[in-house]
């Protein structure tokens, strides 16, 4: 058995969405088609040539990565110049190639939520908010004895969420009047017959990222040949988004122990970093991959250490006459923790669905850095 590339994306896009990716970023299918057949996916942060060795080698259909293979257009498609060669390689095998960059960096639960988590951080916000969840409001109207039906299946797509409590609906019964119509199949009533019909009014929140499933699953609920529905866009706040995270220690450390902790959480062999080494540290502020262009935002949140990668000598010093310290863990060192956490989630999707897909990990470390 096999599945199409395209409920893969899906899933993919549920988590991550396209529109929260930065203007300038290549995201989603840089080669295939989204109906190809896959059998098996192979996740990566970066795609080289010894990644599409190994895809080659491990029969996947599908590679997932996270940096795109490239960002301007290509001005030609030659085999014989990079990064064009890259993509007559995959094309050739039949191999679909598909990114989620900085959406999956900015999504929640993505990279910097992962990163915070693996450092034992706690209350975790945003370093730089960026955009608000929108919120709806679904309206839908059920036959009397289906209700229970359709709120359970609304609700297990994520509709009825607010704050720390789930399953937030509202449902009020009264009487819902249609008269079918030649070529209908009613429910009930009769083709050409006025139905009045006791029904309940089930309403309920939905976060914009949740709501076609939503609407998907109440739809496949519903008894109704024709589901009568509403929604309403709402002012309440949604979920903010954005880029970094700041959280604080379970207990200050001296900064030399808190280098040590990240070396050791993110199995790295070697961090860089700036600073007093006996400074007690406490608030942290981080953003995986190279993302020194947020530090005025650490300076601004009060944190005591910001952690990112590609940190540059200038940028070090500055932040050493602001009192901050700076621990660089690199590109690779900060944004690999993502490679596992989408193939399990890749993988459980699937499993939820009922397909058959095997999903692996690469093996093959792109770190272009040696450490001696």
């Amino acid at each position: 058995m096999s599945i199409k590339c395209k409920q893969i994306f899906d899933w993919i896009e549920e988590w991550a969405r396209p529109e929260l990716a930065e203007d300038w970023d290549r995201i989603g299918l840089l080669a295939g088609a989204p109906a190809d057949e896959v059998h098996k996916v192979l996740v990566t942060l970066d795609v080289t040539n010894d990644l599409i060795t190994e895809a080659i080698a491990e029969n996947a259909q599908l590679i997932v990565a996270h940096h795109p293979l490239y960002r301007d257009p290509l001005p030609f498609l030659r085999a014989d110049l990079y990064p064009a060669s890259h993509l007559c390689r995959l094309i050739r095998q039949g191999i679909a190639l598909y990114a989620a960059h900085t959406n999956l960096d900015i999504a929640c639960g993505g990279i910097n939520d992962i990163l915070a988590d693996k450092l034992g951080l706690t209350d975790i916000d945003l370093l730089l908010p960026t955009a608000e969840e929108s919120l709806y409001k679904v309206v839908v109207f059920v036959p009397a004895g289906y209700e229970e039906q359709v709120r359970q299946a609304m609700c297990s797509q994520g509709a009825g969420w607010i704050g720390a409590y789930s399953d937030c609906t509202f449902q009020a019964q009264g009487t819902g009047t249609f008269r079918p119509l030649e070529g209908t199949t009613p429910f009930l009533g009769r083709r050409g017959e006025l139905e009045k019909a006791s029904e309940f009014r089930l309403e309920t929140i939905v976060p914009q990222q949740r709501l076609d499933r939503v609407l998907k699953m109440m739809i496949s609920a519903h008894p109704y040949e024709e589901v009568a529905y509403d929604i309403y866009p709402l002012q309440n706040q949604g979920e903010k988004i954005g880029l970094g995270r700041v959280g604080k220690l379970p207990a200050p450390l001296t900064l030399f122990d808190f280098v040590k902790s990240v070396k050791e959480r993110l199995g790295l062999p070697v961090v860089k970093f700036s600073g007093e080494a006996e400074k007690r540290v406490s608030r942290v502020a981080l953003c995986g991959g190279g993302a020194m262009s947020l530090f005025e935002h650490a300076v601004k949140c009060g944190a005591d250490v910001y952690l990112t990668g590609d940190v540059r000598h200038h940028a070090a010093l500055d932040a050493l006459d602001q009192g901050i310290a700076v621990v660089d863990a690199g590109h690779y060192g900060t944004e690999r923790v993502v490679v596992p956490v989408l193939a399990d989630y890749i993988r459980r999707r699937a499993e939820e669905a009922g397909e058959e897909l095997a999903v692996a990990v690469s093996r093959v470390n792109t770190d272009p850095f040696k450490y001696h």
